[in-house]
């Protein structure tokens, strides 16, 4: 009975057993691992003295995950209910958000190379709905333990009159310098009953979660080189992935970068927990903010109030007090000179995508300018479309206002939003500029098409690659069943010439053994059997018969 085939990739049935166990340990990796830099970033920054840490923890990994918050707070007034606490939080801590999406990247692509080298398109859509699911489920969770209500004591406002003396009402600027009037006067309107809370927004948290966990999976197949697709993506190993995984290397090594600097700031600041735990939570959102403005992508903003202080130097110092000032590198460098130096890096960042896109794509079947220009032409589209995505994701909107009786007694806010369309036309403009001199870089050492992984080569494309080493007929390298070419052999009776040995002159050493030569035989010459004439021929002539 002949042995049926194994089935082809296409046939081949969904492992729902491991499908199940693969997504749910990078949802839950992913979601231990945000719970914990959130959390210990909000320790290090000091926000668990003003409340408990742990729904502000679950508030702050919704809002990682693309969930929205809305603080809200109820002012009581000599027993009326006169006042309230509006505001609003449109931020994306980045840094949570950056720790979860690689680890839930790096276990989901791990779950994929045990199916071959090509993969189902309906495992790959079951093992991304299974991911999207959990994390789906587990965002719901959070964002109903993202809730909370922290208390504020009225005494702690007031100027003097607190227990111990020195309320928050003498820290701020201005009024503890008054001494009894103003400060007196509020701490006295204010009692012991003020309370300001904060939730999450459950249906809009989970629809931008979904979006969310969908567009790191995407990102994360489009970056990976040694990730199987289904059959008809094959294009997409050659094409997307060099430039993909070249301008997501280098956006991660310019955080790691943003890390190290905030370490070196804490060895040598005065206050390195704060400055530890602000990196935790944002060092990927100040970085990715510097990157397209250090490349002339416009940005306008606007901070007023104490969340001013919040914005690095000079940034604070150009928006302090003005509604809608545009930021562009020229503008900070009249206030410091040393911004040119983002460009700098930013420039050199872009040349390092532009090569290693070179590297790792594959050189065959193109001329030395082709190449260049397909490495200018696939970094330029990378970057026309990561660059909107990071002026969307920076964006800052934070906006806070405690109103007594329609008085604002403490007003601040910040606004700092890029221009889209600028950041679209910019990115194409630099990555296709990097990618083409990257390409140039990198045929001038040798290392044009080094590091192409062996999916965006190719079956057809490793026999291109060679051509110019071929020792063998054309056939051979086609694809197809091995066929033996035909062996010789002779008749029955005739003599096998490859046993002949050499004809022609003896050479004029004889070869020896232990000093004695050999004996020589002189070579031997083929023996053919007679010759048998055909039946129709005449007889040989023969001797004469005598009569």
């Amino acid at each position: 009975m002949t042995p049926s085939p194994p089935p082809s990739y296409e046939t081949r049935k969904v492992p729902w057993g491991g499908v199940l166990f693969s997504a749910i340990a990078a949802v839950s990796w992913a979601f231990l691992a945000m719970t914990g830099t959130a959390a210990l970033g909000l320790h290090l920054v000091g926000a668990d003295t003003a409340g408990s840490l742990g729904p502000m923890t679950a508030a702050v990994v919704a809002m990682a995950a693309g969930g929205k918050v809305s603080p809200s707070g109820d002012v009581a007034v000599f027993g009326l209910t006169g006042a309230g606490a509006k505001g609003a939080i449109g931020l994306m801590p980045l840094g949570v958000a950056l720790v979860g999406a690689v680890l839930l990247a790096w276990v989901f692509l791990r779950s994929l190379r045990g199916a071959g080298t090509v993969i189902a398109a309906r495992e790959l859509a079951a093992r991304a709905g299974a991911v999207a699911v959990l994390f789906v489920g587990l965002l719901a969770g959070l964002a109903w333990a993202g809730q909370d209500t922290i208390a504020i004591d009225g005494a702690s406002l007031g100027g003097g009159s607190g227990k111990g003396g020195g309320g928050l009402l003498d820290k701020l600027p201005g009024l503890g310098n008054i001494g009894g009037g103003l400060a007196d006067g509020l701490g006295g309107l204010i009692n012991a009953k003020t309370s300001v809370g904060f939730h999450v927004d459950t249906g809009r948290s989970l629809l931008d979660g979904l979006s969310w966990v969908l567009a790191v999976l995407l990102i994360a197949l489009l970056a990976s080189r040694r990730t199987p697709l289904p059959g008809g993506l094959a294009a997409v190993h050659r094409i997307v992935r060099p430039a993909a995984s070249a301008l997501v290397s280098v956006l991660l090594l310019a955080v790691l970068a943003g890390f190290a600097a905030a370490g070196f700031a804490a060895l040598t600041g005065h206050e390195p927990g704060r400055i530890m735990g602000s990196a935790l939570l944002g060092a990927p959102n100040g970085v990715w903010l510097g990157v397209p403005l250090g490349l002339f992508v416009q940005w306008r903003g606007t901070a007023t109030g104490e969340l001013a202080k919040l914005l690095p130097d000079p940034v604070d110092r150009l928006l302090s007090g003005r509604v809608g000032q545009p930021i562009t590198p020229g503008r900070l460098a009249e206030l410091d000179g040393r911004v040119w130096l983002l460009t700098v890096a930013a420039a050199l960042m872009m040349l390092a995508a532009g090569t290693l896109t070179a590297v790792r794509t594959p050189r065959w079947g193109t001329t030395r300018t082709g190449f260049a220009g397909r490495c200018a032409l696939r970094l330029g589209a990378a970057t026309a479309a990561a660059f909107p995505l990071l002026v969307w994701l920076t964006g800052v909107s934070v906006s806070a206002n405690l109103s007594v009786f329609g008085f604002d007694a403490v007003g601040a806010g910040i606004e700092l939003h890029g221009s889209i369309p600028m950041a679209l036309l910019l990115g194409a403009a630099w990555g296709g500029a990097a990618g083409g001199i990257g390409a140039l870089l990198a045929l001038a050492t040798g290392a044009a098409g080094r590091r192409s992984s062996p999916y965006s080569v190719g079956r057809m494309g490793r026999a291109a690659a060679s051509d110019s080493s071929r020792t063998y007929p054309g056939i051979a390298y086609q694809p197809g069943p091995y066929l033996p070419s035909p062996v010789y052999r002779p008749e029955q009776d005739e003599p096998n010439p490859y046993k002949q040995p050499p004809s022609g002159p003896a050479p004029h050493t004889a070869p020896t053994v232990a000093g004695r030569p050999l004996p020589s035989h002189p070579p031997r010459r083929p023996t053919r059997p007679p010759r048998v004439p055909p039946p129709d021929s005449p007889p040989p002539p023969g001797p004469p018969r005598g009569p």
